[in-house]
């Protein structure tokens, strides 16, 4: 099977690291999707998106002499979400709301706790006099 840039072919996610993902293709060759090629939106943790034997479809940007093959899995899926995400929309209304509050309410404390600290805590008066 040969490489032509712009095919789109389906893979295999062999290795994740902190810059990309390497998929083995079908005919044996290992190619990168690049962080930035994952999703349309800001890719801060891969692992938020694909995990090690995940099939994705990717689309071939780059094939050079050397046998360096440069992937992206937003352009042959244009609309990828976390995985996080896709669970969110199925959740109902009442789940969502349970979830907001929560994290609303840790990071109200997380507020709190950094305020409290930077006034000298709890217990500390304005009108005591330091002798």
């Amino acid at each position: 099977m040969s490489l032509e840039v712009g095919s789109v072919l389906e893979g295999v996610v062999t290795g994740l690291t902190h810059f990309g993902a390497f998929i083995e293709l079908p005919n044996g060759k290992t190619g990168l999707v690049h962080i930035s090629e994952v999703a349309d939106a800001y890719v801060r943790d891969i692992k938020e998106y694909l995990k090690e034997n995940d099939r994705v479809k990717v689309k071939v940007l780059a094939y050079d002499e050397k046998g360096k093959i440069g992937l992206s899995i937003k352009q042959a899926n244009p609309g990828s979400r976390p995985r996080e995400d896709r669970r969110r929309f199925n959740l109902s209304f009442e789940d969502k709301l349970a979830r907001f509050m929560k994290e609303s309410d840790e990071k109200l404390s997380d507020l709190r706790r950094s305020t409290d600290s930077k006034r000298g805590g709890r217990g500390t008066g304005r009108g005591r006099a330091a002798f």
